[in-house]
């Protein structure tokens, strides 16, 4: 609105709120009723059918491959890519009595938390929204959770948090705190409106992590992390972590390019191919 003056005016934009099938099923683990797409298929459906004309993403949860007609040429700047600890009795994972159980529907970071403190529990299915997970904590089944801090500064609820992990104690999700904004690939209007919000450091950072968990295959059954970003030197620094569900195993590559879109998917599909080879066969489906 700030850069259209015809979008200020009355009516102009319309927000539809759209719940998905991930939004809506939260007794079972994402990997048993189908992964990531969860998030994203109602909203990619609308867009195809003309029901609305810009799908806003959360990157996290959208798939590597993009639906036939549609592009995403935007990302909005990035929020903090971050773990939360909260906890109403530790004050970080170190500090958590052997047997706590932490609570966490990642796979990503069940495995960070297990290859550093093997003596914690960690309850997997551990979904619903941030409230629902909130109240579970207080309610005492479970005696810490991890959330993206991105998410509870957006929600304006990082009073809840107790601690922040740091890049090295927890590497966040690929694309974390990123929002991406989608529209059909033959709207040219759409395409120029949303030019004018894409913020480009962003783009390129996701693009590269993206790059990296296409080449893996990720699905919500593999731990992955991964995170670009951009070091003193105005250079792009990669770093990416496969991991065996259970953290016994954590294999972590990085790289350092110029921070250019061409290169910067080199470095992300590089990473990707040295963490498979090592990894070996069979390693995914332990």
């Amino acid at each position: 609105m700030a850069s259209h003056a015809e979008l200020a005016e009355e009516g102009a934009i319309q927000i539809v709120i759209i719940k998905t099938t991930g939004d809506k099923i939260l007794s079972q683990p994402l990997a048993d009723i189908g992964g990531k797409g969860l998030f994203t298929k109602e909203i990619d459906e609308a867009l195809i059918n003309g029901d609305i004309d810009i799908a806003v993403h959360s990157m996290k949860d959208v798939p590597t491959y993009l639906p036939d007609k549609t592009i995403l040429p935007c990302n909005l700047p990035r929020e903090d890519v971050r773990d939360a600890f909260i906890s109403l009795s530790a004050a970080s994972l170190a500090d958590l009595p052997s047997g706590s159980i932490v609570g966490t529907a990642s796979l990503r970071r069940k495995s960070q938390i297990l290859h550093r403190y093997p003596s914690l529990n960690v309850e997997e299915n551990f979904r619903g929204n941030v409230q629902t997970r909130l109240r579970k904590l207080s309610e005492g089944i479970v005696q810490a959770t991890l959330l993206a801090l991105a998410g509870l500064k957006r929600l304006n609820m990082t009073e809840n948090v107790t601690s922040i992990l740091s890049i090295d104690d927890m590497l966040p999700a690929v694309a974390q705190g990123a929002i991406g904004i989608a529209c059909r690939s033959n709207d040219d209007k759409m395409a120029e409106y949303l030019a004018s919000l894409n913020h480009e450091e962003t783009r390129l950072a996701v693009s590269c992590e993206r790059a990296f968990l296409e080449k893996l295959e990720g699905s919500c059954r593999t731990p992955i992390a991964g995170y670009a970003s951009r070091n003193e030197d105005g250079n792009c620094l990669f770093r990416g972590l496969v991991a065996s569900p259970d953290g016994i195993r954590v294999l972590e590559t990085s790289r350092i390019g110029p921070y250019a879109f061409e290169d910067m998917i080199k470095m992300g599909k590089d990473a990707g191919e040295e963490l498979l080879s090592r990894a070996g066969p069979g390693f995914f489906s332990r």
